[in-house]
């Protein structure tokens, strides 16, 4: 795999669905009535342990060219690890397409090192404007980012709508994060900055000073070495069913041993 630079226009290629192109029956009033009674009844705890919804882009570590604007529900467990549900839009027909892991620095050095890999950097993105917490002020967002900047991702996207996909298909894809050598389409920038009434531009000079003397670890980002990415291929194996296993089968004493 080769890194990809920006460009003025994205590469031709399929067309992205939308949430209106997914197949199925309009709700019908039974269901509607069965979800919002639930959500009366029902704790919901994980789901309201989501505090922040983070606005940013992604791009397939197998093929760079392809880059969606990405937008990350995250909920803290505690001060090294953040995981988030991650969706194609923030409206409420939004379709989950995936799940990000994010770990601080003290656990990222601690993993083995096959397993940093399939991790990226988040301090070029943060650096550069381009992960956002929308409608937060400034003094607010700085804040948090100060404490994001030295952090790491791992980033399974499990429905690929940009290649035109209805419904989620085939196995999940490892996404990596804007980088120096593989910056983000500017159109892609131009309307998520449109639709926020945000400047990344700006975004970026204020946050110059995030992050300062930090480099990320060079096992993360492992495609700026490699300079190759990742594809997950399913393969058959033999199924294990429940139950003893040969080994642990209850012997039965034999008539003269009783």
């Amino acid at each position: 795999m080769t890194s990809t630079t920006s460009s003025a226009e994205p590469p031709q290629g399929p067309v992205p669905t939308t949430p209106d192109d997914v197949p199925g029956k309009p709700l019908s009033a039974s269901s509607m009535l069965l979800d919002k009674g639930s959500a009366v009844i029902q704790s919901l705890k994980p789901i309201k342990q989501i505090q922040q919804h983070v606005c940013t882009f992604a791009m397939y570590s197998h093929d760079m060219s392809r880059q969606i604007e990405t937008h990350h529900y995250v909920s803290r467990l505690n001060e090294d690890f953040l995981q988030c549900l991650v969706y194609d839009n923030d409206d409420k027909h939004a379709r989950l397409i995936g799940v990000e892991y994010i770990v601080s620095e003290r656990l990222f050095v601690a993993l083995p090192e096959e397993e940093k890999k399939l991790w990226h950097s988040h301090f070029h993105e943060i650096r550069t404007g381009l992960w956002v917490n929308p409608g937060v002020p400034e003094i607010v967002q700085k804040q948090e980012l100060k404490k994001l900047a030295p952090t790491y991702g791992k980033f399974w996207c499990t429905w690929q709508f940009d290649r035109g996909d209805r419904l989620p298909l085939g196995p999940p894809a490892l996404m990596m994060s804007p980088q120096p050598e593989c910056e983000v389409h500017p159109d892609l920038v131009k309307k998520r900055d449109e639709k926020y009434n945000i400047s990344t531009r700006e975004k970026s000079q204020s946050h110059a000073d995030v992050g300062d003397n930090f480099d990320p670890h060079p096992s993360a980002d492992r495609w700026k070495q490699s300079k190759q990415g990742f594809v997950v291929e399913l393969k058959e194996v033999d199924v294990v069913l429940p139950g003893p296993s040969p080994a642990s089968t209850l012997q039965v004493p034999s008539s003269h041993n009783i």
